[in-house]
């Protein structure tokens, strides 16, 4: 699939589908890839557009200047790039807070928002999280995949582990992936979030945005974000109970229907 030249960034991006253009926003440690549990209840509906943010995936050089602010201004090239006026965006994590600085910044591009899993707080604890799979990472053989092992309770919902096969199912996968973003960029990427820095104001958010939490999320405090959101004047929120903080992989036919139904009715 193609890729967008930018100045000090070669950003690898899927697209397929047909209808409407929507535009998926990975969150942490994640690229186009994280979507695909999506893909075939999308794809049917809207033309999807997935960018590898920087440090991950295909995008190129893995250790490009990246912030935060520089993933934003890579979506929009993007946008630009494929001739999308408007757009419909869904971002999980730190994909939300992408969505949410470029509804802010710039309104007249985003016909609807859908942030999932995801809040505009800050999480010291989801941080130190991140530092210490990355230590595990660093400590040796070993430790890919043992840092693989230690994330899957953060992110997946109690369902997931009651298959005991799922647990392996999703590390040989992890592990057999040939894109699977490396430590030293996943170092990258921690400072990234760490140094973020909104550019726009929540309550400047003028499009149609339902957030969707997880109601098994240890990662974001859904009661901190659920206040924050209430700045937004045109809000629809909801949850998915059973859900973990990765929910696209624990609900993607729950999360895909509250994208097309939002879609449709915004």
């Amino acid at each position: 699939m193609p890729d967008l030249v930018r100045p000090d960034l070669s950003l690898h991006y899927e697209i397929g589908g047909d209808g409407p253009p929507l535009l998926l926003l990975a969150g942490m440690l994640s690229d186009s890839a994280t979507w695909a549990p999506l893909l075939p209840l999308l794809e049917p509906h809207f033309t999807v557009i997935r960018p590898d943010n920087r440090t991950t995936g295909r995008s190129t050089p893995w250790d490009a200047p990246v912030t935060v602010a520089h993933m934003v201004d890579d979506a929009i090239a993007l946008l630009d790039h494929l001739g999308h006026d408007k757009v419909h965006i869904a971002g999980h994590s730190m994909g939300g807070l992408m969505g949410m600085e470029i509804a802010g910044l710039h309104p007249d591009k985003v016909a609807s928002l859908s942030i999932l899993a995801s809040g505009p707080v800050r999480i010291p604890r989801g941080l130190a999280m991140f530092e210490s799979l990355l230590a595990v990472r660093r400590c040796g053989p070993g430790g890919e995949e043992a840092w693989l092992r230690a994330l899957y309770p953060w992110i997946f919902g109690p369902a997931f582990f009651e298959t005991p096969e799922n647990v392996e199912t999703a590390l040989g996968a992890a592990l057999a992936y040939p894109h699977a973003q490396s430590a030293d960029a996943m170092a990258l990427q921690i400072e990234a979030l760490r140094g973020f820095r909104p550019r726009s104001k929540i309550g400047d958010i003028a499009c149609p945005v339902q957030t969707v939490f997880a109601g098994e999320d240890l990662i974001i405090p859904n009661d901190a974000a659920r206040d924050a959101f209430r700045a937004i004047p045109n809000l629809t929120q909801s949850e998915i109970a059973t859900a973990g903080h990765s929910i696209v992989w624990d609900a993607p036919n729950e999360v895909a229907d509250k994208i097309m139904h939002f879609v449709q009715t915004a």
